[in-house]
């Protein structure tokens, strides 16, 4: 009855930070997709859109799609390499993206922090490896389709 429980309340846990997610999103403008390409960039730096791609799992159309967006709402730039014209790099815009996210993800931050401190040592020991080992499981099973989808 405990496990049913748990896994009840970590599928709750997943749909509420993705609902949460798309919902901050769409309070800055953006789709809950945009905004996640965005952190990847912001957490990554500057790259490609091929790498971009590569990173998200998305074709590069999709990506260039994203990117268009993203442009258009001053989120990144297209900044060309002198050395060959074809190569695009992608680079965010960290201040508006600050000045978009910055007030609501401090607030979410601070309430994040005080819970966590609520909890002893051993109890986020415990708490970091459940979270490890999904994030292991869920790696583990994109790979696993990913390379079914390329036979």
């Amino acid at each position: 009855m405990q496990i049913e429980i748990f896994k009840q309340t970590t599928r709750q846990y997943f749909e509420t930070a993705l609902l949460m997610h798309e919902t901050i999103a769409s309070h800055v403008g953006l789709s809950g997709t945009d905004h996640k390409y965005l952190g990847y960039l912001i957490e990554n730096g500057e790259m490609t859109a091929g790498e971009l791609a590569k990173l998200s799992g998305l074709t590069t159309g999709a990506i260039t799609g994203v990117i268009d967006r993203l442009e258009k709402n001053k989120l990144v730039k297209r900044k060309f390499l002198q050395s060959d014209r074809r190569k695009v790099i992608i680079v965010p815009n960290l201040e508006k993206a600050n000045q978009l996210f910055s007030p609501i993800f401090k607030k979410l931050q601070k309430e994040t922090e005080q819970l966590i401190t609520s909890f002893s040592s051993r109890e986020l020991e415990v708490v970091h490896r459940y979270f490890e080992s999904a994030i292991g499981i869920m790696d583990k099973m994109s790979k696993n389709l990913k390379e079914w989808n390329d036979i």
